[in-house]
């Protein structure tokens, strides 16, 4: 399914990824009531993304802060290393992990990468940090399922058991990602370093989707100066119709 998001600068054509069906349905949804309509796209940073989908930007006055209206719900995470953020990805917006550690999305707010393009020693070095970021986030997964045995260590002060057991969760965190293909693939590395985009946000966000036509009203957007809050001066509309 297609959404055509029409604004000031001209449209935009988006594909749904059928591999995200809350996400798709969602939106789908919500275009279909009119929700996005009137709203605007309430944050742009150059070379980084435009964002959209808060309802309390319809009508918003100038001086108005924008970024935490939604409907009211969120939506579990479809997180999958097969969909990346290049440029023209369309991806949820959400809270941070520290209240947000499930990594739920928006009900409503997305935004479209513009990014930047990469050297290939450049891509290779974050390649690497998201091998050992992903890592990290598996042993601390792991170690929160052994918290009562850690704290009845640190509680007889057996410190050697301590250091068993961590050794045993990072041989297992290094097991699982090199099962599940940590870092970047050599399409996605590809795409960085031609297309551009932002791969720092690989694996932390949802991307549901991703421009078909427009991209050059992406660039336009992204462009466009702003103010405090990363609202753009001059408010930029958003009217969207769901297109075979």
């Amino acid at each position: 399914m297609n959404v055509k998001i029409i604004t000031p600068k001209g449209d935009i054509l988006v594909r749904l990824y059928d591999e995200t069906p809350l996400h798709r349905d969602n939106f789908i949804k919500l275009v279909k009531e009119g929700y996005y309509n009137g709203t605007l796209f309430h944050r742009v940073i150059k070379d980084f993304m435009i964002q959209g989908g808060d309802p309390d930007s319809k009508g918003a006055p100038a001086e108005k802060m924008l970024g935490t209206g939604g409907p009211g719900y969120t939506i579990d995470a479809e997180i999958l290393p097969t969909l990346c953020h290049k440029r023209g990805a369309l991806a949820a917006a959400r809270q941070g992990d520290e209240v947000n550690p499930e990594r739920k999305s928006s009900g409503s707010q997305f935004y479209i990468v513009w990014g930047q393009v990469f050297k290939p020693g450049q891509i290779d070095q974050l390649s690497k940090q998201l091998q050992m970021q992903q890592m990290q986030q598996i042993f601390n997964a792991l170690a929160a399922q052994h918290k009562a045995e850690i704290m009845q260590f640190r509680r007889e002060r057996n410190r050697q058991a301590l250091q068993d057991l961590q050794d045993r969760l990072a041989t297992e965190a290094e097991k699982q990602v090199k099962v599940a293909g940590g870092g970047l693939t050599d399409e996605q590395k590809n795409l960085y370093t031609t297309l551009g985009g932002t791969p720092h946000l690989d694996g932390q966000y949802t991307v549901f989707g991703e421009v078909i036509s427009g991209l050059e009203v992406v660039d336009s957007i992204q462009q466009t100066a702003t103010k405090r809050g990363d609202r753009p001066i001059e408010d930029i509309k958003i009217e969207m119709v769901l297109e075979e």
